[in-house]
């Protein structure tokens, strides 16, 4: 077995015996230990949301003062202590919703979103962060001064120019690959930090 191969199955396994959904739980982990992205008491939305890995960690890391909605166009089991809608992100009035949840701003928006992967590369990524895009969209009516943010990019033609994007808006943007992602795989990170909106 490569150690690529048996480092998926260590986190698959991981996840399984620690109740989480996916294994992507373990890359929100990682990001939010080198980079604090979410604290205690942060207000969290989690768009794209399914199968709900992410959502679970966001769960952990605000506590009992925080509150984490997650959005996704596909169904998602009920969490404790998260509340789930069944929405587009690219719907004009999903904002509203969370707004009307949260009743402020949120302290963090965390996007680990891919479109239904068709094997064309070049679809899928400009459809990977046309999809990132749509969830500025929403970021930008939702996020508090100061807040943070993570995108899920697939690396290619488009992602510098996403990052310059999403550069204009925060203090700070790193760019990273968490040990929990598959070795082959061309998702990257961007974590923004010290949004300016």
């Amino acid at each position: 077995m490569k150690l690529a191969e048996a480092r998926k199955d260590q986190y698959r396994k991981l996840a399984h015996e620690q109740g989480y959904r996916s294994r992507a739980a373990f890359k929100l982990k990682e990001l939010n230990h080198s980079y604090r992205i979410i604290g205690p008491g942060f207000y969290v939305l989690d768009l794209g949301c399914a199968p709900g890995g992410w959502t679970q960690i966001a769960v952990k890391l605000a506590g009992n003062q925080g509150k984490v909605m997650g959005v996704d166009l596909s169904y998602v089991e009920e969490i404790p202590g998260a509340y789930i809608i069944r929405e587009s992100i690219s719907d004009e009035h999903v904002a509203d919703d969370i707004l009307g949840y949260f009743r402020r701003k949120v302290n963090a928006v965390i996007c680990d979103l891919s479109p239904q992967v068709s094997g064309n590369w070049s679809v899928d990524h400009a459809q990977q962060v046309s999809l990132n895009y749509d969830c500025t969209k929403i970021m930008d009516k939702v996020l508090a001064r100061k807040g943070n943010a993570v995108f899920k990019i697939f690396d290619g033609e488009f992602s510098l120019e996403f990052k310059e994007y999403v550069k204009k808006k925060f203090v700070r943007v790193g760019i990273t690959k968490p040990k929990a992602s598959r070795q082959q795989s061309s998702e990257l990170y961007y974590v923004c930090l010290g949004f300016n909106g």
